[in-house]
């Protein structure tokens, strides 16, 4: 499913150079639940953000069902990003002035896309959400957010979902709570996901931990 191969990415700050990554190689295989660990500043969340088509490397290939996204022009990777990936964030970036169903139907609705009923019923009911659908964000509690954000990630049925964090912002019972969520839903709808995280009780729980120092996987 994911195919990254010697990915490089240098930033320059004044007369200092920063490789966040250097020569980064690795394959991640489609259904896999991939842990990415690593101190900060250790090129983690980089990773996962050019994976993402949220940023581009300085060199390298990242190839995703065989198709390199490094080469496509940025409405390319607009349409890479609605259609094959799901993106959940530690402090799950919702928009407050929209309510919980809208929140999690945002990318079809970006997309243009009319959203399956029967499917999102299905997702809402796994996520325990129907009693806050018509909620807004400031009406419910960090792991409701959270599984709201891991709604929307899951609404348009991607390839891919990346996590960032995803159990950062929680505590210790919700947060495990939130991961059989994720990991659960991810094998229900045969996802490969990639999560980048501190806790290394988190990572334990995934099929695969990948960790990287320095920019380099160690």
């Amino acid at each position: 499913m994911i195919e990254i191969c010697d990915l490089t990415k240098i930033y320059n700050s004044g007369e200092y150079e920063v490789r966040a990554l250097d020569g980064v190689s690795e394959v991640i295989n489609d259904g896999e639940t991939v842990a990415v660990i690593g101190k900060s500043g250790s090129g983690k969340t980089t990773l996962l953000n050019i994976v993402g088509g949220m940023d581009v490397p300085t060199s390298g290939e990242i190839l995703i069902d065989g198709k390199n996204i490094v080469k496509s022009k940025e409405k390319e990777l607009s349409a890479y990003r609605l259609e094959k990936i799901g993106f959940i964030f530690q402090f799950f970036c919702l928009i407050p002035t929209l309510t919980v169903k809208e929140n999690i139907m945002l990318p079809m609705l970006i997309a243009g896309k009319s959203v399956e009923k029967e499917f999102y019923d299905e997702l809402v009911s796994t996520l325990g959400l129907e009693e806050k659908q018509h909620c807004f964000p400031n009406q419910l509690s960090g792991g409701q957010k959270q599984r709201v954000a891991i709604g929307r990630a899951m609404i348009h049925k991607p390839k891919v979902v990346l996590a960032d964090e995803p159990t950062g912002n929680l505590d210790s019972v919700t947060s495990q709570e939130i991961l059989d969520l994720l990991l659960g839903c991810a094998a229900k709808y045969n996802q490969t996901v990639m999560v980048v995280t501190h806790d290394m009780e988190v990572a334990q729980q995934c099929g695969r931990i990948i960790e990287i120092s320095d920019g380099k996987i160690v």
